[in-house]
């Protein structure tokens, strides 16, 4: 096993929970086709959350997740919990907030990253940016194996941040935390989201974040002068998009401790939406990890995870079965580098979908 000790289910007393999930939830709503929202005549309903998307998928590969947030007394607040009911997620500690509305939010088909991207939130005051140390409980977030937290939760109000501090708070009996990084320059009123995110990140076990949010938010290029920044977390996660992930795992104690480091590049992928896909490379690595798998096949499974979601449109995609995503991660690197993934490939038949 690389990295720090997950406590095993038969250990824990309470473990009804694999994975908890902290964070707002909103109800999207996606174009019915390409264009600037100005043009997009109709759009379809769904839902999008970092947190949720993390336990939705991790609920679907058959873990016991639950997720705690707050939602309005609104039929969009019953559409989130109804919806993320159905994955299997455990919603009884989403509390319902009768002055608050859920957030909403449209965007345009286009990559995040490319210059016809457009995405209007309206989370403002949302009944999500009301929680605060006083409004979760400690037993609503203790329990599980794994505490999964992101960013965005800290950009959301004054009081959210406040509870991250407290839950990434050293304590003897606090599960393994993981944090996604997930920096949203348009989400923090001042300049100041960079550094709390960097000292969010040092108080966490596992953490995960892009090479390109490294570099916007801290000005930090390469896997290697990330780690060097973020040296504190026993498991560093740095995801390089289509090009692959690396890892490192701090391994021993005191002056004997080092990093024992993991690249592994992504498969190819026809894409279809990029939405969605770092929430669901957390699941399929939280995931493997959960099972002790060694590092290289968390981040294949990471990588097998992502691609579920790169080749449909919404922000959450139906996994791979676990046998078969363990078949796929055990193959030889010729085998893995050859890899080709298109829409349907988690219920085809073929080891593979090639793409043209």
């Amino acid at each position: 096993m690389n990295g720090p000790d997950v406590p095993p289910a038969a250990d824990v007393t309470q473990a009804v929970t694999d994975v908890i999930c902290l964070g707002e939830s909103m109800v999207t709503f996606l174009p019915s086709r390409p264009g600037r929202l100005a043009d997009v005549p109709s759009f379809t309903r769904a839902i999008g959350g970092a947190e949720s998307n993390v336990a939705c998928a991790l609920a679907a590969a058959g873990l016991r997740t639950r997720w705690v947030s707050r939602v309005g007394t609104d039929g969009f607040g019953d559409h989130l919990v109804a919806t993320i009911s159905g994955y299997g997620v455990d919603t009884s500690a989403v509390a319902r907030d009768r002055t608050r509305p859920t957030g909403v939010y449209f965007r345009t088909a286009a990559d995040r990253a490319a210059d016809g991207h457009e995405v209007v939130y309206y989370r403002a005051g949302s009944a999500a940016s009301a929680m605060s140390p006083a409004t979760v409980a400690d037993d609503l977030v203790d329990g599980g194996r794994v505490l999964h937290l992101t960013g965005i939760t800290a950009a959301l109000s004054a009081d959210c941040l406040a509870l991250l501090r407290r839950l990434l708070r050293p304590r003897a009996d606090r599960p393994l935390i993981s944090f996604d990084v997930n920096h949203r320059p348009r989400l923090w009123s001042g300049a100041e989201g960079p550094e709390v995110l960097l000292d969010l990140a040092r108080g966490a076990d596992l953490v995960f974040v892009g090479e390109d949010e490294a570099e916007a938010a801290w000005g930090i290029s390469g896997p290697a002068a990330i780690r060097a920044a973020l040296p504190e977390p026993a498991v560093l996660v740095v995801k390089q998009g289509a090009a692959g992930a690396t890892a490192f795992a701090r391994e021993g104690a005191g002056d004997g401790a080092g990093d024992v480091v993991a690249f592994v590049p992504a498969p190819s992928v026809e894409v279809v939406a990029a939405v969605g896909a770092g929430d669901a490379f957390a699941a399929g690595y939280l995931a493997a990890t959960l099972r002790g798998l060694p590092l290289r096949d968390r981040l294949r499974h990471g990588h097998l995870t992502a691609a579920a979601v790169l080749t449909v449109p919404e922000d959450l995609g139906r996994p791979p079965a676990t046998e078969r995503a363990d078949r796929l991660a055990a193959l030889d690197d010729a085998a893995w580098g050859r890899l080709r993934l298109g829409p349907g490939w988690t219920s085809a038949e073929d080891e593979e979908v090639r793409t043209p």
